[in-house]
């Protein structure tokens, strides 16, 4: 009688067991299943995103964008300035400050896309250098939305030498949010060794970068 119990107890057990592995096994499968379910939608957002920063690159690509180029004339300062959301404009004369600021522009525009980076001769555009009332060369007009937003006028703000560094330089720029320092606007390729422009060039190199 009692074998006859214990035999009809361990039936019972060995059917609730089978149950709960049965239980298990479908609650696997279906979190198996979420978990696909979460990893293609985290795909098809992450491909959605890297094909909206495609066009946006694309775009301030073909506006000029990467690269640091010069308004040749200041009636073209207005639809360079309107055409990006940020921009960041040179006024210069051709003196040894000018340049050094000008190497720096050229290492920027190339890490930050996202921004136009460009330069205007100030005393061959007398009515932007009034009516932004530029006063001391080199001055940087930070252009947020089509307006000017803030300048870095001189080196004042970058050690009052032109020993500064890119990245001093860089961390102004976004202080004022005129550039991005992280984040996938920007294409930069790493930081570079702190150094001052003036250990790669000389006063007699070009304004070119």
């Amino acid at each position: 009688m009692e074998n006859k119990v214990q035999e009809i107890l361990e039936k019972q057990v060995l059917t609730v067991v089978k149950a709960v592995e049965e239980k298990l096994d479908d609650e696997i499968t279906a979190l198996d299943r979420l978990d696909d379910d979460d990893l293609e939608a985290l795909r098809e957002r992450r491909l959605q995103q890297m094909k909206k920063m495609a066009e946006k690159r694309n775009r301030w690509i073909s506006l000029g964008h990467g690269e640091y180029s010069e308004i040749p004339v200041e009636k073209e300062f207005f639809s360079v300035v309107k055409a990006s959301d940020r921009v960041v404009c040179h006024f210069y004369r051709d003196n040894w400050p000018c340049k050094v600021m000008d190497k720096h522009m050229g290492i920027l525009a190339k890490r930050h896309i996202e921004t136009r980076f460009v330069k205007i001769h100030a005393e061959k555009s007398p009515f932007l250098a009034e009516k932004l009332k530029i006063l001391v060369l080199p001055t940087l007009a930070l252009i947020k939305n089509a307006k000017v937003d803030d300048y870095v006028v001189g080196f004042d703000e970058l050690g009052g030498t032109d020993e500064f560094s890119t990245e001093e330089l860089e961390e102004r720029l976004a202080k004022a949010q005129v550039i991005f320092l992280e984040g996938e606007s920007s294409i930069k390729t790493g930081r570079q060794t702190r150094r001052s422009v003036r250990q790669s060039t000389n006063p007699d190199s070009s304004d070119s970068e």
